[in-house]
Parts: structure tokens; sequence; C-alpha cells
């Protein structure tokens, strides 16, 4: 057997024809014989290029509405025989099944269709029967046969094709096949996964990973799957790098909970926000949420739930930053923004995310659903002789959203919903209440009146007597310790408001 081999006789069933006329003018321009059906074949014909149709070779006809076209002996031994096999050689022969040594197919548009929110019947009838089993067969096959299995690859596949004069190699072959096997593999997970109703089966399949500057560190190599042109329209700047991209997931995460709320500002650093407030114009929001640490914003991720207009671009302009991202953005503000050539702007699409959350873990993989309760005031059980004050549950659930989106063990400070401070990822909740006090008293907030969210109970009444004599007046929290009366005597005899949710917000 050669490597090289010459295409003589080709099979072309295709449902997007874009892109194929260059592809059918050169195998015909190379006397290659051409078999096709349906649409294809007029498309051929149209052409002015002669076909022969599969009809003609199997002589049977398209039956059962299109769902049975090529499946057919004579079309599968002339993808599927050995050259180099004396056998199938001889029932080549026998049999009268003609060569192909090309094929070019692509897939029903199943993922399109279920997008498009068809109806089941429309849905199955896009499962492709006919094509998938000619990609297998011909990528099986590639040491004799072409596989052509995506419009991705008609440009690169006429470039070979006319480089070397009509033939292919072995590692051209072999290299369509792999993509082909992809093509066939991302199908069939897609089909699976929408029929999937079981919690125990994990199928995954992403196309075209975008190959990234490097991971977290130089050393280490990064890629994205994902369509970050779905959930984004990039106005500006250079491209994100791996600790970019988390830094972004962690600010839509952090936002989306402040969607429906008067303009919010965000600022965050290594994935929690050290700044972030809420105002009654997003130039204000955004200069609290700077002052929550003006230290830490410099080189972060900024976040706005509404219109960043002129003014607020005018003061964001003063930072170094690293990424903007708003559903919306002033023409002027824009301009404004784009004086900086690195500076990165998004605007954030209306786009629903993944409903689980997958991390590798150990030699295998971890799954969850997504954290979608967010804390209420109808959900609040007051557990103290003190009650929260109106603006104190505003606040109360303000730290409370911030809270669910900064890492364990957590504590959040807040005051007129301004972030003053957090303590994130430390061993114990103590440390990070400490942290989170020293921290908003380095930047001069007055902590007298702010509220404090946990993400998880307090075990013991140290935490609430700590946030006491530094002020604080009322108190969130899950509850669920078997010793929360503790903490609730101690708010009892010092006139502090705690309310429970019921809900731990732990993020590992």
């Amino acid at each position: 057997m050669t490597h090289t081999k010459k295409i003589k006789a080709a099979l072309i069933s295709v449902f997007d024809k874009t892109g194929l006329a260059p592809i059918v003018q050169a195998l015909h321009e190379n006397q290659v014989t051409l078999y096709s059906t349906g649409g294809t074949e007029e498309f051929i014909k149209n052409l002015g290029i002669p076909v022969i149709a599969v009809e003609d070779v199997t002589s049977y006809p398209s039956i059962l509405g299109g769902r049975v076209k090529t499946l057919h002996p004579k079309i599968f031994g002339g993808i599927l025989n050995r050259q180099d096999h004396d056998g199938d050689v001889a029932q080549m022969t026998e049999f009268n099944i003609p060569q192909i040594d090309l094929v070019i197919v692509d897939l029903y548009p199943f993922e399109k269709t279920v997008a498009s929110g068809a109806s089941e019947p429309d849905i199955i009838e896009k499962i492709d029967i006919g094509g998938i089993s000619l990609i297998r067969a011909a990528a099986k096959n590639f040491k004799d046969t072409v596989i052509v299995a995506s419009v991705n690859e008609y440009e690169s596949f006429l470039q070979h094709y006319t480089e070397e004069n009509g033939s292919t190699t072995l590692a051209q072959r072999k290299l369509l096949a792999t993509k082909a096997f992809h093509v066939s593999s991302n199908y069939d997970t897609a089909i699976f996964n929408y029929f999937n109703e079981e919690d125990s089966y994990l199928k995954i399949s992403e196309s075209n990973g975008q190959v990234l500057r490097y991971g977290e560190n130089p050393h280490q190599k990064g890629l994205f799957f994902g369509d970050f042109d779905q959930l984004f329209t990039k106005l500006h700047g250079k491209e994100l790098s791996y600790n970019n991209l988390l830094d972004v997931d962690a600010a839509v995460n952090l936002i989306s909970e402040f969607k429906t709320d008067e303009p919010t500002f965000a600022i965050l650093k290594h994935n929690n926000a050290c700044g972030i407030a809420t105002r009654p114009t997003m130039k204000e929001a955004y200069l609290e949420a700077l002052a929550g640490d003006p230290t830490s914003a410099f080189g972060g991720v900024l976040i706005a739930n509404g219109l960043i207009d002129e003014a607020t671009a005018e003061e964001i302009n003063k930072l170094f930053c690293e990424v903007v991202i708003a559903p919306a953005f002033d023409q002027e503000a824009i301009g404004i923004l784009e004086e900086k050539k690195n500076r990165i702007i998004l605007i954030l699409n209306e786009v629903t995310l993944p409903a689980k959350q997958v991390r590798t873990c150990l030699n295998g993989i971890l799954v969850q659903e997504k954290d979608y309760i967010t804390d209420s005031k109808e959900q609040l059980k007051t557990v103290t002789t003190t009650a929260p004050t109106n603006d104190e549950i505003e606040d109360l659930i303000f730290a409370s959203k911030i809270c669910k989106h900064t890492k364990s063990n957590t504590i959040v400070l807040a005051k007129n919903k301004q972030l003053c401070a957090s303590g994130t990822g430390q061993t114990s909740r103590v440390d990070a209440l400490r942290q989170a006090i020293e921290k908003a008293q380095s930047f001069e907030f007055d902590l007298t009146g702010a509220v404090m969210a946990s993400d998880a109970f307090f075990p013991f009444p140290d935490c609430v007597e700590i946030a006491n004599k530094a002020g604080i007046t009322a108190v969130i929290q899950p509850g669920g310790s078997i010793k929360d009366e503790l903490s609730i005597n101690y708010c009892n005899e010092n006139n502090l408001a705690m309310v429970f949710t019921g809900v731990r917000h732990f993020k590992h």
C-alpha cells in the first residue's frame, strides 16, 4: 500500500452547501467521478458538473421520507474495502461495487434544532443516521479513504488536494479521520445529553479550544473551551489570560446577584470582591466600591450591573485595571476607556450559564448543581430579641450576596450597601472576622452600625462577641449548629440582631 493515493471517485452528501462549490470544481477538473444524493446532487448538477445518483448505484430509491438513502452494501463496501486485501478486492469485483476514495458529508443540525426550541418530533428527525455511518466508515478506513466531515475542513482539504495534484497523503487522511471522529463523538454527546435524565452520567464534548498565553503561571500551558463570543462582545484590549478568565467568571456570577438592583459596581481581585457598592448612580457606585479597597483594586476586574456612562468612565480611567465589564457603555465612555491600549472592555450579553459546575479532583471529576439560591428577606428568621431594622435588612441581604461569592471561610462586613471589608479563604471563621475588621479599619471605615455576614454557622459565640466590640449591630448566617443558642444568647445580652437563612453558601 502506498502512502499517497489519487482520488478517483467521491461521494458527496451534505446538509450545508456553504463553500462546497470550489471543491466540486477541483474534483471535476481532476476527472473524479462524483456520486451524490438529493439536494447535493441537484447542487452539483446546477454547477454544470456530471454526477451519479446513489440510487443508480444501489438500484434502490431513497425511502422512508429520506431516512434511508446511503445505507447500502454497495456504498459502504466502496468506502470500507481494504485496497491491499485480496479478499476485499475480489469481492469488489464480484458484487460490482464502485471504489469510493473520498467522502464529503455533514450531519443534520441537531444542536441548533434543540436550541431553537423545536418540537420533539422535529428534534428526533435531526438525529442523523446515514451521515454518521458514512463518517465512521470512512474514518475507520483512513488508510484508503479520505473523510471530510465538516465545512470547517473544506479550506484545508482543498489546499492539500491542490498541492498534492489530486492526491492525499496518509498523514492528511489520518488527521482528517481524527477530526471526523471528533465530529461523530461530539454529535453523539449532544444527542445523549438531550435524552439523558440520569445524574450518574457525565458526557462533555467541547470544540475549538482557544490557546491561552499560558495557564496560572508562565510555565503552565492553558486553553479555554467555550463560546466566549456568545457571552461577551469584546470592544477593546488584549487577549484574556487564564487568570483573567477566572476573575471574569467570578465577576459575572457575583454581579448576577444584583441584576435587578439599583446601580451596582464591583471590583474583583483573585476571584473575590475587594470593593462593591450600590448607589443612585453608577459613578457613585464605582467610587464607593473603589473606596472599599483602593489598594487591591489596582489591576483588578471591574463589573457593573448597568450602563457605564461618560462620568463613570472618567473615574475608571484614573485606575489601572485589567478588565471592565458592563451590559452597556455610552459611546463617550468607550472612547475614554479605550485610551489604555491593553485594557479589556467587554459587553456582557444575556446568556444562560451552565446549570452544573465541573472541576477535576484526584483522578476524577466533581460535578455539582450551581448554587442558585440567593438569600432574600422572605426567608430570614429573626432568632434574637432585637430585630434588625429595615436598613439593616437591606445591608444583611447585600452582605449575604457578596458572602456567597467569596472564598470560604469568609466573613463580610457591609454598611449602607457598601462592602467595608471581607475576610477570605481563612482556616477559621475567627481569623476571617479579625482579618475583615483590621482591613476595614485600615481604610478608615466606621463599623458602628455595620452588619456581618458569614457563609456558615458559628459553633461558638466568639465571632458575635468580636463583631459586637467592633460596632457591628446585625448578623446574618445560615444557622444549624448544635450550639446556636450560645451565639443567640450573647446577641440577646448585647442587643445585637441576628437572622438565620437556613442556607449555607460555602465556596471552596
